[in-house]
Formats: structure tokens, C-alpha cells, sequence
């Protein structure tokens, strides 16, 4: 079983505080971290911790992070032959602050624009060999609905998390094969004119909305509304959490969980990854899900 990731891969500049700063306000920092990131590459890291073999597809600058990236793919055990390093193009930047268990975002593309579609017709044949592919949207929005439709067409099951949030074509979501868009980028997608359960009704085991410390809930293909409750955690750092949870339950289906086993699996791999500071550093090993699942007696 294989599994691909398309998408970001960023060096984190991650700033702690003891808050994060309101608007116009100047607080003193604790520390600075270069921290491995982006969406795509934690994603890609949480299936390799959790024992997946998986390959990134992306592109990275011709600078020392760049190089640092690589390496920290070898490192955790993902495959980088297919990432493009650009010659003269930055790699890609998240500056992240860290206060009060939360964090705020900015992201700079760098050679994570350059993800465009002569990149992946230029893997495509190599993607048929899948058996899932992982997508977000840090990378071009054309070239994600470019890989929705090519995976489409070849019976790839897709995972899209649509994040950060945009308005993604309904069209789009009938082709994936699994959504995971937060409350927010849930309404953004789909308005605010549906409950959340008659939402997650129309698209049964389609529709995972994540609800932060509350956990996430879906609709099974019986109309059951399940919601699986996020497992009490000592927080230390909220950053890649969601990118835990995206990795850890595209790991569980694609070797053939069943949707609640695969959401009560990811569930607790991403509480596990806020016990640690890094979005990175603090996912877990399978081993550690697998030890707190039994605890908790299988139950998140």
C-alpha cells in the first residue's frame, strides 16, 4: 500500500508568546524556531510516523531550507524522488505565532507556487501507482482541481482538505473522494443555509468536519450522524494538528478502516500531536496512538 501526498512544503518560523498579539499590539517573543512544515509535508510526515510508505510530491527552493527539508523527509522515512528543486525561487515560509494553546498563520508560497500543471503532468503516470492521494490547498487552487480530475479519472481515492479556506466548486467535492474542511471551511463551501447534520446527510462518509477540541463528525451510509469526541489532552502546541488527523485517517482507510475506527484513530493521533511542541516533532508514532486507543479501550 502507497500513498501520496501533492502539496506544500514550508520551513516554519514559529514565534512563542505568552499570547498571541491583537491588532497594532507589540508583545515580546519567548523563542524563534525553524521548524519542517506545510500542510502537504506534515501530512505526509504523520502517515510515515504512523508506518505508511508514502512519497511527497511538491517543489522546494535551491536554499538551505530547502536542503533542510529534504533531509528531514529522509530522516522520517518519506520518499522525495519526484520533488522539483527550483533553481532562484525561495522555498516556502509559514511565520507562526504561539500563545495561549493557539496559533495564528501566515504563509509565503515560494516554490510552492510553482506546483503548477506541467508539474503534474510531468508525474502523472507515477500517481496511477497509488493507492490514495492527499491533497490541500497551499498549493495553486488550478492545480488541485487538476489532480481531483486526473485522479478521478484513474479511480484514485482522493483526500482533500480545503484548507486554507476557499469557496471550492461543489463539482469538485462530488469528485473527491473524502473532504475534511473545518466549521469554518465548511460554511465558506457550502453556506450557512444547511444544518450541519442535513450538510454532512448529502454526503455520507464524503464529509468529515473537524470541530477542534470537540473532535469531528460525519454521516455514515446508514444516515447515522457520528460524532467522534476529541480525547482530553495536556496542550502544548495546536500547530499540525489538523494535518495529523488528515494523515492518520488517510492512513486508516486506505488499508480499509471503517469510517468510525479511522476517525477515532486519527482523533487520538492528533491530540497526541498538541502534547508536543512542533507541528513535526509532536506526531506521534503508531506504536503511541495504538498504546492510548487501548487505553481509552478503543475508544477516543
Amino acid at each position: 500500500m502507497k500513498l501520496a501526498v501533492v502539496g506544500s512544503i514550508n520551513m516554519d518560523m514559529t514565534v512563542t508568546a505568552e499570547r498571541i498579539p491583537l491588532k497594532g499590539e507589540t508583545l515580546r517573543g519567548d523563542s524563534l524556531h525553524y521548524i519542517p512544515g506545510g500542510k502537504g509535508a506534515n501530512q505526509a510526515v504523520a502517515m510515515a510516523k504512523l508506518g505508511a510508505k508514502v512519497e511527497m510530491f511538491g517543489c522546494v527552493g535551491d536554499d538551505a531550507n530547502g536542503t533542510r527539508l529534504l533531509e528531514n523527509f529522509k530522516k522520517v522515512g518519506v520518499e522525495t524522488g519526484h520533488i522539483k528543486v527550483l533553481e532562484g525561487v525561495p522555498t516556502g515560509i509559514a511565520m507562526i505565532t504561539v500563545g495561549e494553546n493557539d496559533n495564528t498563520i501566515i504563509v509565503v508560497p515560494g516554490a510552492n507556487g510553482k506546483v503548477d500543471r506541467d508539474y503534474i503532468d510531468r508525474i502523472k503516470e507515477e500517481l496511477k501507482t497509488f493507492d490514495m492521494v492527499v491533497l490541500q490547498q497551499e498549493i495553486p487552487l488550478d492545480t488541485v482541481y487538476y489532480v481531483v480530475d486526473f485522479c478521478y479519472d484513474n479511480q484514485i481515492p482522493v483526500v482533500l482538505n480545503p484548507a486554507p479556506a476557499s469557496n471550492v466548486p461543489l463539482e469538485v467535492i462530488e469528485k473527491v473522494t473524502y473532504v475534511t474542511p473545518n466549521e469554518h471551511e465548511a460554511v465558506l463551501i457550502f453556506g450557512e443555509e444547511y444544518s450541519t447534520e442535513d450538510l454532512l446527510r448529502e454526503y455520507p462518509e464524503k464529509l468529515i468536519i473537524t470541530q477542534g477540541s470537540r473532535g469531528v463528525i460525519t454521516c455514515l451510509k446508514n444516515g447515522e450522524i457520528l460524532s467522534v469526541p476529541a480525547r482530553k489532552a495536556n496542550v502544548a502546541d495546536t500547530t499540525g494538528a489538523g494535518d495529523t488527523l488528515n494523515g492518520a485517517f488517510a492512513l486508516q482507510r486506505a488499508k480499509g478502516a471503517d469510517m468510525e475506527t479511522a476517525l477515532r484513530y486519527a482523533n487520538v493521533a492528533a491530540s497526541l500531536s498538541t502534547e508536543k511542541f512542533g507541528a513535526q516533532s509532536g506526531m506521534p508514532m503508531a506504536q503511541e496512538v495504538e498504546e492510548e486507543l487501548e487505553k481509552l479501550g478503543g475508544r477516543a
